[in-house]
């Protein structure tokens, strides 16, 4: 089989098994990163299928990321939510941490809520704050674009001028100022990882313009944009770079943890107010 016949297949068989388990038509895709796994418990769940009853999906590894695709309603809307998303330092390819997004692109969403615990860079942000994304550096060693191309997926050389919905970035502006919260907006910067920055790999980041540091996002978005879809992206601050504290993964998931409520209410207005 032609490779780009293969790749094409596995989504249609991921498409057509998601299909079978719900007969849902999600508008809205959200991807929940670490610490941000129980937000799918304050949705009306239509169904909830584990990731290896969906042919060709990974499996999630990483503690916090349950590995399941729940299917419901917030706000109105028909969403998409996956508890938990893959890594590259899990071991996957590039094609492999972003095949979750093509099916998904594939089942009909057009927007995609993109979320995710990152480190502070910028000594103006604190612990537990929402971080607005405006735009991010990609620092993975490699990208999920490399490869065999298949047109229906969208063009080979995408335009990233715009990576994070502007139109989408204003509504979530608007939302938090009408919930009353402090959130702040940044610049992403995407490293592999699963190892956490060194000092001197901080000062890197900061003179390089980040604001905020993590181990996903930027892959996923560069496949979203390449399916056509509009990018919205937040972030939940876990540790502060500087801070002198020393970092473990079951302190970045309770850290988080701890702002599910803030981002649930923020959730709620921007699924609101898009159309």
């Amino acid at each position: 089989m032609d490779p780009r016949e293969q790749v094409q297949s596995q989504i249609n068989e991921a498409v057509n098994s998601i299909k079978n388990s719900c007969d849902c038509e999600p508008e809205i895709g959200i991807i929940l990163g670490s610490g941000l796994a129980k937000v799918a418990e304050d949705i009306d769940v239509k169904a909830s299928i584990d990731y290896d009853k969906i042919p060709h999906f990974p499996l999630s590894t990483t503690e916090g990321h349950p590995g399941r695709l729940v299917l419901g309603t917030l706000s109105n809307k028909k969403l998409a939510l996956m508890q938990g998303r893959f890594h590259f330092y899990e071991g996957y390819t590039m094609w492999g941490i972003t095949f979750a997004v093509r099916v998904l692109a594939s089942l009909g969403i057009k927007k995609l809520i993109i979320t995710g615990a990152c480190g502070s860079l910028n000594n103006d942000y604190r612990q537990g704050d929402l971080v607005l994304l405006e735009d991010h550096i990609n620092l993975m060693p490699a990208n999920p674009l490399i490869g065999p191309h298949v047109d229906e997926m969208g063009p080979r050389f995408i335009d990233m001028s715009e990576p994070y919905s502007k139109k989408l970035l204003e509504i979530a502006e608007k939302a938090a100022k009408q919930q009353d919260l402090n959130v702040k907006k940044g610049i992403y910067a995407s490293v592999a990882g699963p190892q956490y920055e060194t000092p001197a790999e901080v000062t890197m980041l900061r003179k390089l313009g980040a604001d905020i540091v993590g181990m996903s996002i930027a892959s996923e978005v560069i496949v979203a944009k390449q399916m056509g879809l509009d990018v919205l992206g937040i972030t939940v601050v876990s540790n502060e770079h500087g801070a002198k504290k020393a970092i473990s993964h079951k302190k970045v998931l309770e850290n988080v943890g701890q702002s599910r409520a803030s981002f649930v209410k923020l959730l709620q207005v921007i699924l609101k107010n898009v159309n």
